[in-house]
């Protein structure tokens, strides 16, 4: 066994991005996807792949309209997170995945990310469709990663904020990080940082729909599915949490 003076310990290479690997799988998914898409579709052929794997809400009340009818629900609410508008929408959704995955993929794993990611995706197409059928019933295809990637936002928000638990060994004394408790969703609200965090949050995504009275131009982002996945991401946690208690 070799021996480290100081000297070397600073010379050894760290590694530049410390995403889990499983973070980095759903970024590099979201990029072959789009650079696949853009590189063998024509214009047409892009529209064509969007109808079928984006997520259509008039499917459910006009199904008949729609190439496939009522068939790509069963898939389009997860796989339209794979797809994107364009490159500064690919960059931005694949970087707020591996600021926001990154804590909640080390804290409870591979499965539970994923399980996040898509079904927030989900959860977001479904609110979207709420809101749609409660509103004007419009032609509309989403795509994009956002209601995936909020509800990773929203998990983390359950335990980024909150104090470091240190336990101090009985044998040793030495001091132990276990690591950060789960708030409440009281908790939450109670800590300035997740609630400031949490109402700008919401608060920007609210304000996305009155954006015309002040711009005169509508802004095309699907703040519903935004909102629908942060809502799952908050829940989440709570349920991963029960599960460990019980194995």
């Amino acid at each position: 066994m070799s021996e480290q003076g100081p000297g070397e310990q600073k010379n050894q290479r760290q590694p530049i991005f410390l995403i889990p690997s499983v973070i980095a799988v759903l970024v590099g998914l979201l990029w072959a996807i789009h650079l696949g898409a853009s590189f063998v579709f024509d214009s047409d052929g892009l529209a064509n792949f969007r109808i079928w794997f984006g997520f259509i809400p008039l499917r459910f009340v006009a199904p008949e309209a729609l190439p496939g009818g009522f068939s790509p629900l069963l898939w389009s609410g997860f796989t339209h997170a794979f797809l994107h508008v364009d490159f500064m929408h690919l960059i931005l959704n694949s970087a707020w995945l591996a600021v926001f995955g990154t804590p909640v993929a080390r804290r409870y794993g591979a499965g539970p990310a994923v399980i996040v990611f898509f079904f927030g995706a989900l959860a977001g197409a479904l609110v979207l469709t709420a809101h749609q059928m409660a509103s004007v019933n419009q032609f509309l295809v989403l795509i994009g990663a956002s209601g995936g990637v909020s509800a990773l936002t929203g998990a983390a928000m359950r335990f980024v904020f909150q104090p470091v638990i240190v336990r101090q060994d009985p044998e040793t004394g030495e001091r132990i990080v276990l690591g950060r408790r789960t708030a409440t969703f009281a908790e939450l609200f109670a800590n300035k940082s997740s609630r400031a965090f949490i109402l700008v949050w919401l608060g920007l995504n609210l304000a996305i729909p009155f954006a015309p009275l002040v711009t005169g131009m509508e802004i095309p982002i699907a703040w519903e599915a935004h909102i629908g996945g942060f809502i799952f991401g908050l829940i989440a946690p709570s349920l991963f949490d029960r599960r460990a208690r019980r194995i």
